[in-house]
């Protein structure tokens, strides 16, 4: 499947929206509209939050990348965290979260952020098998503690 890869613009919320729930689903979470019109808004509006979609030769949107931009104590410069990565289920296998990762890529070098950065469940062994491909895994293990 050939994709074109750009960041998101304000027509295309109502192409996300449905991607947007999938992928919630995907991951069994549930969040109100309030966070949901939040994300998309800062989506659009933050400098430190931002959004990659990939569309189909017909001009769908099929998938999405969304990136938080953060500094850290390791290095000089801010880094780029991929917290959500998500592509249809009838798109998937056809090179869009390839082109998505490469997009977001592309973008944080051109930035000079000094690394991009995600994680996945650890169930997600079709996603694994594109990240190994793309980036190394590391040895880290998370921990977190939510708060209402």
């Amino acid at each position: 499947m050939s994709v074109t890869v750009r960041l998101l613009a304000p027509d295309d919320e109502a192409a996300w929206l449905p991607l947007w729930q999938a992928y919630l689903n995907f991951y069994r979470a549930v969040l109100s509209g309030e966070t949901t019109r939040n994300t998309w808004q800062s989506i659009m509006r933050s400098a430190e939050i931002k959004g990659f979609g990939a569309f189909d030769a017909d001009n769908r949107l099929v998938g999405f990348a969304h990136i938080v931009i953060h500094p850290n104590t390791w290095n000089t410069g801010k880094c780029c965290y991929l917290e959500d990565l998500f592509v249809s289920a009838g798109c998937r296998r056809q090179g869009a979260a390839r082109s998505l990762i490469e997009a977001v890529y592309r973008f944080a070098e051109a930035e000079g952020l000094n690394r991009v950065y995600w994680v996945t469940d650890k169930n997600n062994l079709a996603a694994q098998s594109l990240y190994n491909q793309m980036a190394r895994q590391t040895d880290m293990v998370q921990y977190r503690k939510d708060f209402p």
